[in-house]
């Protein structure tokens, strides 16, 4: 019976990562994967892809409205459906392939199909049974579904159907204006369907900060994106030209319906567990169906469990940050993630970042702040590149200047995040920012300007 030190489950970002620490560390790991290839649904039906279509819109646009501003002239680019899913392919491809190239170099074993825990150090894939001193499960999550709603990933589809449709539909209705409906929403639309998104709150990307919340909304309205909120879905029925998608308005209880050639349903993701065994085994779980851990560590000893399997934001580096914790703790150090600073991106045009406290947290806790904020439009590198909409909004406390929290709508606001991200993991105040010095002209001095303005003000507004 082939024995390791740790057996991870899953190779999605938490376990391929883990497992590649755990290697590095000394420890002798393997990865239980049932896909044809590693990754997990990042690489192969999430982040990596869905980016991959973003960049090719987002070009289609600049094309489509910027180009011959610049003194580009040129005719119109047509779309060519079959090879961008092919370009897509490729840098799905790429990612994987460049996973298995990480494995043999740190030697880290893949055990190929779908893994059961029969007892505690002992993993079954197929007939064969490998013994582990640890066992993490790092399983991912997979797409929430509606009551009455059957998915056929044809014209009722996940994200997954949505990153491979045969053709680009004339019109879609996206049900959850989450961050996965909000970006496949924003793809189709450059592409040219109308796009309706349905919600059943009254705000977009729920615990977004307010502000954030509505201008992300009224840039993507101004796009052509139409929204729907506060509206209760209760079915979805096949009509002779596609589908139409029942709702309900929750203020009033009006009814009312949207017609659509593709339904993308994209109400959230939910833990993937099941066939594990973990109800035999007695592994503790939440009553939201994720599993129930201290430091990582299931109820059951010498199981864990990293990821979207466990609380907390359902996203890759998380997963991530987890699984090195983890792999550090395995190996005898003191593996620790600080989820205060866990940032989150929309990949939208523009893009949305935020990290730490909303002012609506703030408020709720009864803590003193102030806000500095800072418009790209008095950013010189933002109005270059047509991307003068948006905002830096930095909240530090009222008293010490410690940064709580920043959001950013703008250019390159999932990159710019970090630098905040930084300041925060180290304690900074918002004058530490304020007084670096940063390169001009770059998209990052509007943080920089963001912090001034929780002093004495900044300098170009």
């Amino acid at each position: 019976m082939p024995t390791y030190d740790v057996i991870i489950i899953g190779a999605g970002p938490g376990g391929y990562v883990c497992a590649i620490r755990c290697a590095q560390l000394g420890l002798k790991a393997a990865v239980v994967e049932g896909r044809e290839t590693l990754g997990g649904t990042c690489l192969n039906v999430g982040c990596i892809p869905s980016k991959a279509l973003l960049h090719a819109t987002h070009s289609l646009h600049e094309a489509e409205h910027n180009f011959a501003t610049m003194g580009l002239k040129a005719a119109a680019p047509e779309v060519d459906w079959a090879q961008m899913q092919a370009y897509k392919q490729d840098v799905i491809d790429g990612n994987t392939k460049g996973i298995e190239f990480l494995f043999k170099k740190n030697k880290v074993d893949w055990i190929k199909g779908w893994a059961s825990i029969p007892a505690a150090g002992q993993v079954k894939v197929g007939e064969t049974t490998y013994e582990a001193k640890n066992i993490v499960i790092a399983t991912g999550s997979e797409p929430s579904a509606l009551p009455g709603i059957e998915i056929d990933e044809k014209t009722v589809v996940t994200s997954t159907g949505a990153l491979s449709l045969p053709s680009v539909p004339k019109s879609m209705v996206v049900i959850g204006a989450g961050v996965i409906g909000l970006e496949l929403g924003s793809v189709y639309k450059r592409l040219g369907a109308d796009v309706t998104v349905i919600e059943f709150l009254d705000a977009l990307t729920p615990g977004m900060d307010g502000e954030v919340q509505k201008t992300v909304q009224r840039m993507l309205k101004k796009q052509g994106m139409k929204f729907v909120m506060g509206a209760a879905v209760q079915t979805v029925q096949t009509t002779k030209t596609g589908n139409k998608v029942l709702y309900k308005l929750r203020k009033n209880d009006k009814e009312d319906a949207v017609e659509a050639e593709v339904i993308l349903v994209a109400t959230g993701r939910r833990p993937y567990t099941s066939g594990l065994g973990l109800e035999a085994l007695g592994v503790e779980m939440t009553g939201r169906g994720q599993i129930a851990t201290k430091h990582y560590a299931t109820s059951v000893s010498g199981i864990y469990a990293i990821g979207d399997a466990i609380e907390g934001p359902m996203l890759a580096h998380k997963a991530e940050d987890e699984g090195v914790a983890l792999a550090e703790i395995l190996a005898g150090q003191k593996g620790h993630v600080n989820y205060g600073v866990i940032p989150g991106v929309i990949y939208t045009h523009p893009e949305v970042a935020s990290v730490g406290a909303t002012e609506e947290q703030l408020k709720e806790e009864g803590r003193a702040y102030k806000v500095g904020k800072f418009s790209f439009m008095g950013n010189g590198r933002a109005k270059v590149v047509f991307a003068g909409d948006g905002f830096v909004k930095i909240l530090a406390d009222a008293t010490t200047d410690r940064i709580l929290g920043a959001h950013i709508i703008g250019p390159a606001a999932g990159d710019l995040i970090h630098e905040i991200c930084v300041g925060m993991e180290f304690g900074a105040a918002a004058e530490d920012i304020a007084r670096t010095c940063h390169a001009h002209p770059t998209f990052s001095e509007a943080v920089r300007e963001a912090a001034m303005a929780c002093g004495d003000g900044p300098i170009h507004s």
